[in-house]
This record gives structure tokens, sequence and C-alpha cells, in this order.
């Protein structure tokens, strides 16, 4: 019982707000038959918009909740990761550590 009062309480903010930008954007000669249906229009399109969204947040909700849960099942066996580490290095510090070698034993050889 509490919960229907409580809906056409929102609905009377939405009517309400529906109808501050149907005068908001009043044409010059437009009735206020014409005025109450496009309200009626806006009202429609706000709850609408608001029924997509909270949609939007129970879905996220939901995801939310079953990521954070512990899984109580092991993990796919069908799953596997492998890692593979490649490491490289770069070729300077060999070829300066050569050269020296070389340095040096032509030093020895002349010396």
């Amino acid at each position: 019982m509490g919960r229907h009062s409580k809906r056409h309480h929102i609905s009377d903010a939405i009517q309400d707000e529906a109808m501050k930008i149907a005068r908001g954007t009043k044409r010059p000669g437009q009735t206020k038959q014409q005025t109450k249906l496009i309200a009626q229009g806006i009202k429609k399109g706000i709850e609408q918009y608001k029924k997509q969204e909270s949609a939007k947040a129970r879905e996220l909700d939901k995801k939310l909740k079953k990521a954070n849960q512990p899984s109580e099942s092991p993990e796919d066996p069908r799953i596997v990761i492998q890692e593979k580490v490649i490491y490289r290095q770069h070729w300077l510090p060999w070829v300066l550590l050569i050269v020296s070698w070389l340095v040096m034993a032509a030093y020895i050889y002349m010396g």
C-alpha cells in the first residue's frame, strides 16, 4: 500500500517538472490543451528514462555482487593460462665488453 503511494508521489514530481518544461517551450498561440499534451509526452519520456536508468543500475548491482562473491567452484579446468617471459637484452653492453677485451688483449700483446 505504501509502495503505490510512493510511486504516485514520484509521478506528481515528474508531472510538475514536465509542466514546467512544457511552459518553458510554449509557442505563441499554443492552447492549454496542447501544452498539457506536450507535458504528458515529456512526463512519459522522463518516466521511461528513469525506468531505463534504474534497470541499468540493477544490472550493474547484480554484476558487482556476482564479481564480489567468492566463487564456490574452481575455475574452468579447460582454460590454461600460459605465461611466457622473454628477457631481451640490449646489444650495446655486449659490444662494449668485447671491444674492451680486444683493447686489453692488444695492450698486453703490444706491451
